[in-house]
């Protein structure tokens, strides 16, 4: 998308109204209850209109129930008893953070448009957010507001940098802020936004060059204004590190994450091992550049991954940027992923294990 100054400025100007719109007010600066200093982080997911518009059959095959390469759905999948018995799984297994991918399944007060069939109701979100809490669990909402990830959005997801876009993310995520109370931090998603993650979709559209920064930072300023602090997934450096190095606020939590099981600079392939190495490569160049990061790892792409990963970054990663770890298992939160899912809890276990006994071999 080529803009003239003319039209950057044009949408700046309707920025600036999204900004009174969603926070006029004066930031609170409370944070979650049960703080923690070092985060064992879970992503469990609630709503999952997030990965595709359609479902190309040329896409090839995705894990079995994973949210890879399935439709929007008008109804919710999620299962409550899956729910309950994965996150006290996790629980159990010392996860002491737990991150929920909202997305379309809370009812948002300000877009009850937005719901569909099974949407939570505020008041239950508030309920499963005290139970968590009153076990010593830390409790962060997390939205996507990347154009490749946005379908939950709806008709507004299709109006990316108009004055209705601002207004709607803004009133979002004020609702999210005062439905969990006032978190500390709010996963922002904004990962994948590019050709490659759109290329078959019905509706593709991405932003890029200045609008992409002034969106982005319009979505950091939006949370700032309400004592939360950002965190996103680090898709955005790996074509452009230079300007990302340049212009990505310190504020901001970075997440890269990394799936696969190659270590130690091998792999299938030479260019497998080149990737790996690259995307490995960026904890200790974001630790060395002082960002803050949580480094995810999952085990939706192979076993075992996340108790290396988290060894690994004992390794490379210095105290003072690493705030934690995440396991991201990309499957619905229903009963036929339920090996999975307490796999994860499993594998969280293991990697607490061996951060305490202070093994990183």
């Amino acid at each position: 998308m080529n803009m003239t100054r003319r039209d950057f400025a044009q949408m700046a100007g309707l920025a600036a109204v999204g900004s009174s719109a969603g926070c006029a007010t004066a930031a609170r600066t409370t944070v979650s209850k049960n703080e923690h200093d070092f985060m064992w982080a879970y992503l469990i997911h609630l709503g999952t209109n997030t990965m595709c518009d359609r479902v190309p059959k040329e896409w090839g095959s995705f894990p079995k129930d994973s949210l890879h390469g399935f439709a929007p759905s008008a109804k919710l999948r999620c299962d409550d008893a899956t729910w309950r018995e994965v996150v006290d799984a996790h629980v159990k297994a010392g996860t002491n953070t737990v991150v929920i991918g909202l997305a379309e399944g809370v009812v948002y007060p300000s877009h009850p448009e937005l719901a569909i069939e099974g949407s939570w109701s505020p008041e239950k979100l508030r309920a499963e957010i005290a139970r968590l809490r009153a076990q010593g669990v830390e409790v962060i909402p997390k939205l996507n507001f990347s154009a490749t990830h946005d379908v939950w959005m709806g008709e507004y997801g299709r109006m990316l940098a108009t004055r209705k876009y601002y207004e709607v993310s803004a009133d979002l995520i004020r609702d999210v802020w005062e439905m969990f109370d006032g978190p500390r931090m709010i996963h922002l998603g904004y990962d994948e936004e590019n050709w490659e993650n759109q290329c078959r979709y019905e509706y593709a559209v991405i932003r890029q060059g200045e609008l992409w920064w002034h969106d982005f930072l319009w979505f950091v300023g939006q949370v700032e204004k309400l004592g939360m602090q950002a965190w996103i997934w680090t898709d955005c450096n790996r074509k452009d590190p230079e300007t990302f190095y340049r212009r990505m606020p310190k504020s901001v939590v970075q997440s890269n994450w990394y799936y696969g099981k190659n270590f130690n600079g091998e792999g299938e392939t030479a260019a497998r091992a080149d990737t790996d190495r690259t995307r490995l490569g960026y904890y200790a160049d974001f630790s060395r550049a002082g960002f803050q990061q949580i480094p995810c790892g999952s085990n939706w792409y192979v076993d075992g991954n996340f108790p290396a990963l988290a060894r690994y970054c004992q390794r490379h990663v210095s105290k003072t940027s690493l705030r934690g770890m995440l396991t991201a298992p990309w499957f619905k939160t229903v009963p036929a992923n339920r090996a999975k899912l307490l796999g994860a809890a499993a594998e969280m276990a293991e990697a607490i294990r061996g951060c305490q006994s202070g093994k990183t071999a």
